[in-house]
């Protein structure tokens, strides 16, 4: 017999608990030789913060990750880092206020190493305080060589299968970060306040012509002219030339039908690049390049007089020369959408670069995204759309420091590049020579370092290959698909796409076999948590309040994988209840059990313990369902009625009678019902609930090891016939108990009997015992329709309508109709409406609605009998 706290106290179990598993292997991977369940976990970006969305995403994981091991599986839930890339420089550059330039590149690095291992172990604190169950032995940080040993891997054997090339093309450039990034990293800012500008371009030798563009600083880029070729303003005029204003180069009007001739005026510039149109344009017309934008953001010596000015400088300073040289013919405000870079919101330019690209082959991706099963499905749709909207390939060089350095090395002498082996990596070629010695083109030895770095997607997105064991413990041609990724709908576009992008191109392969998409969590509000709205609830905050299990909870029945969440308190508040009720099993179930107790080969079932037994039963097997679906927020909604109601409010009720005064064998039956449905209900619930199963495991006498070992319920104990009785019988009992509850009675109240009449009558007879002992009445099952009828027994005058009407007589004319048969007092107010009486010898008539007639149920012997109507049957108390 095992004693617990009468109370459940969320902080120090699960403190006790978070001390424990830091110290155990109870999550570490074993290759058992049953399936292997490998989760493709997201890196996180180590912001030190693990906010409430990170909670959702990784409760989810955790769930699936603790459901398989219960169901036998050899699970590897890794945890990584996801540690390179601008936003950390641009952190590290803020807190030592410096420029990345102003130190040395390695001195450099280090701090950048130094601020994200700060990060990273605040955000591990969380993780452990949430109860994710993650094998820390498998913890990988992409900033370490021996994970960009990897990814410099991928990017070689990428090259030799053509897939990576260098070039010179049109890239997004920030000029705030000073590098180019990939499309997936512009956001588009919409609805941005700006001016639209009308300028004349003189002609040269034909009418001058009239433009409108919000960026007159794009003049000195301005290559060619374009309207549409349906737009009869401008049926003669195509093929004219004009000179343009201010800078003096001559261009010529074209016509093409990407031209919107709706806007301004309906003849547009062609800049090197005001944007992607201009770019498709600029090569389709094999027209001049221009570049007036340098990577600082200043214009360059193209731009002439305007040269070394910044870009909004330049816009104001050129638009006044205009207006002065009597170019600019007027100006209106517009709205229109800027691209912006991703972490510091700068608006983005396009420069042409050479630069490393991945060659995206769209066939390729959708084949493999197809062969994913999304969860919820439609998020497919989102990874379909931005494949097939993709104009360009990926740019993966950075002109930062922080990154993982490209592998490759550049002729001195014949500007030949050369990309290192497999087997020389990691390398770090702003430092190391290349192996290869002389150049293969000119046969010269001096090499140039590349120092550009990779985009810090090219590193998580082979996580697949990488928790699998690439390359030392997998050879690419056996790599098979990991069981589950999961991740967040905002990067579908990114990781997602990247990672179908690279392990395609690398194994010919899908990446994962199931693919988990969460939404956001929104605040209780239910708007986007944000400072500024005051609604953002920290995982901290809600362990401090609730416990990490309450919270966990909130987080899977706030909806469907997929779906945005909002966290509400009251969901946690109502774990709590639920995490109460299973304490409160817990300590009842410890003190009738003995800890060396035997299981009964042929335990005396009653009714009830079929019933709880087949219900465990066909729980177990719909949650298994719910969980192999990812339908978290179904599953848990179902444990939780089954263990609230039908064991805690219904079994333990109706067993208590066996328990404390039953015959022996009926007692350990009753036990023995008890232990199958209670352990197997902790080991359901743990996946949501890791920290109070694992306490009330441990206090359920007959049980060992971690509740996250044990194996999943596997009863087969389905009985229909018992679901019957079983559900009739409790049913009964609550409708009994509740009735004595509302006549202020004690529960232990004795009553002469009760009549229940079943709307399903079990097709064999039911076994009462315990019900009998929860009512303390004896119970019969009747079939058919109880022959009971309701009898007037009160009259019940209604004194501020008779008196005013009576007066004086009123008290006469009330007793005399107290004085009269209930029944024929009904029967007069049922047939007339009102009601005759003597009174002194004079008769009066009473208005039927001033007269109430309470009647009683009375059964076919005359006795006094309650008619309750419960969920299976009509029942009949006889008090």
């Amino acid at each position: 017999m095992t004693d617990l706290p009468d109370t459940y106290d969320p902080e120090t179990v699960e403190t006790k608990w978070r001390q424990e598993w830091q110290g155990s292997d109870v999550y570490e991977y074993e290759d058992t030789g049953a399936t292997d369940y490998v989760v493709d976990t997201p890196p996180p970006y180590p912001t030190g913060n693990l906010h409430l969305g990170h909670g959702l995403q990784w409760a989810y994981i955790d769930f699936a990750a603790r459901y398989h091991r219960l169901i036998g599986d050899d699970v590897l839930f890794p945890q990584g880092w996801d540690c390179h890339g601008l936003p950390t420089e641009v952190k590290v550059e803020e807190n030592h206020d410096i420029h990345r330039t102003d130190v040395p590149r390695d001195e450099f690095r280090q701090m950048c190493i130094e601020h994200t291992e700060d990060q990273i172990d605040s955000m591990k604190e969380t993780m452990r305080d949430l109860g994710f169950g993650i094998d820390w032995s498998a913890e990988f940080k992409t900033m370490d060589p021996e994970y960009w040993g990897k990814t410099q891997r991928s990017f070689v054997e990428m090259a030799d299968n053509d897939y990576v090339y260098r070039d010179e093309h049109p890239v997004n450039w920030c000029p705030r970060c000073e590098t180019a990034i990939a499309d997936a990293e512009v956001e588009t800012a919409e609805g941005v306040e700006g001016t639209l500008y009308y300028v004349t371009f003189p002609g040269v030798g034909n009418d001058d012509i009239e433009i409108a563009t919000t960026r007159p600083e794009l003049l000195a880029a301005c290559v060619s002219m374009a309207v549409d070729p349906d737009d009869e303003r401008y049926d003669d005029r195509i093929g004219d030339t004009f000179e343009v204003p201010l800078f003096g180069q001559e261009v010529e009007l074209i016509a093409d039908e990407a031209v919107d001739g709706d806007f301004g005026t309906g003849a547009v510039m062609i800049c090197t690049f005001g944007d992607k149109q201009d770019v498709d344009w600029w090569a389709e017309y094999d027209l001049d390049l221009r570049p007036v934008f340098g990577e600082d953001g200043t214009l360059t010596d193209e731009a002439g007089e305007y040269a070394g000015l910044a870009i909004e400088e330049a816009k104001e300073t050129i638009a006044e020369d205009l207006d002065a040289e009597g170019f600019l013919n007027d100006t209106e405000p517009t709205t229109q959408n800027v691209g912006q870079c991703w972490r510091c919101d700068t608006p983005i330019e396009i420069l042409s670069k050479e630069q490393w690209f991945v060659e995206v082959r769209q066939d390729e991706i959708l084949e493999h995204a197809q062969a994913v099963d999304w969860i919820p499905e439609h998020m497919y749709d989102r990874l379909e759309d931005w494949t097939e909207g993709m104009d360009w390939d990926w740019v993966i060089s950075r002109q930062r420091v922080f990154a993982t350095p490209i592998p490759a090395w550049q002729c001195a002498d014949c500007d030949y590049w050369h990309i290192a082996d497999a087997d020389e990596v990691p390398v770090e070629p702003s430092e190391d020579d290349p192996a290869v010695g002389e150049c293969p083109e000119c046969g010269a030895s001096d090499w140039t370092g590349e120092t550009d770095v990779m985009d810090t997607w090219m590193d998580s997105s082979i996580t697949p290959l990488h928790v699998q064991g690439w390359p030392e413990g997998l050879d690419l041609a056996d790599f098979e698909p990991t069981g589950l990724r999961p991740q967040g709908h905002d990067i579908i576009r990114t990781w997602a796409f990247y990672t179908l992008l690279r392990v395609g191109a690398m194994t010919d392969e899908k990446p994962w076999d199931d693919i988990l998409i969460n939404g956001m969590v929104f605040g209780p509000d239910g708007n986007k948590m944000s400072k500024s709205r005051g609604n953002v609830v920290t995982p901290e905050e809600g362990i401090e309040e609730f416990g990490a299990d309450a919270i966990r909870q909130a987080l899977a029945l706030g909806g469907q994988p997929g779906s945005d969440v909002q966290y509400q308190p009251k969901e946690a508040t109502s774990a709590a209840r639920f995490q109460t009720k299973v304490w409160n099993i817990t300590r009842f179930a410890a003190g009738h059990l003995e800890e060396d107790r035997e299981p009964l080969s042929d335990p005396a079932y009653r009714d009830v313990d079929r019933w709880i037994l087949s219900r465990c039963s066909t729980v177990a097997a719909s949650v298994r369902e719910d969980m192999d679906a990812y339908r978290f927020d179904q599953a848990l909604r179902t444990l939780r009625e089954f263990v609230w109601h039908d064991l805690a409010d219904d079994y333990l009720e109706l067993i208590k009678g066996r328990l404390y005064e039953g015959r022996p064998g009926e007692r350990d039956a009753a036990r023995q019902a008890l232990h199958t449905a209670l352990s197997a209900s902790l080991r359901m619930v743990s996946p949501f609930a890791p920290f109070l199963t694992e306490e009330a495991w441990h206090a359920l006498p007959g049980t060992e090891g971690s509740v996250h070992a044990a194996d999943w319920p596997n009863l087969d104990m389905v009985d229909e016939e018992s679901e019957v009785a079983g559900a009739l019988i409790a049913d009964v009992a609550s409708t009994v108990r509740s009735w004595k509850s509302d006549e202020g009675m004690a529960l232990n109240a004795e009553l002469t009997k009760v009549e229940a009449y079943p709307d399903e009558v079990p097709d064999r007879a039911v076994d009462t015992y315990d019900l009998s002992e929860a009512v303390n009445a004896p119970v019969h099952v009747r079939e058919g329709v109880p022959a009971v009828e309701l009898v007037p027994v009160e009259v019940d005058p209604d004194h501020a309508t008779i008196g005013p009407k009576f007066r004086d007589r009123a008290g006469a004319v009330i007793a005399a109709l107290e004085d009269m048969d209930p029944a024929d007092v009904a029967a007069q107010k049922r047939r007339q409406g009102e009601i005759e009486v003597e009174s002194d010898g004079e008769g009066a008539v009473i208005p039927g609605d001033a007269v109430e007639i309470h009647e009683e149920h009375r059964a076919e012997s005359g006795e006094e009998v309650a008619v309750l109507e419960s969920e299976h049957a009509t029942v009949l108390i006889y008090p």
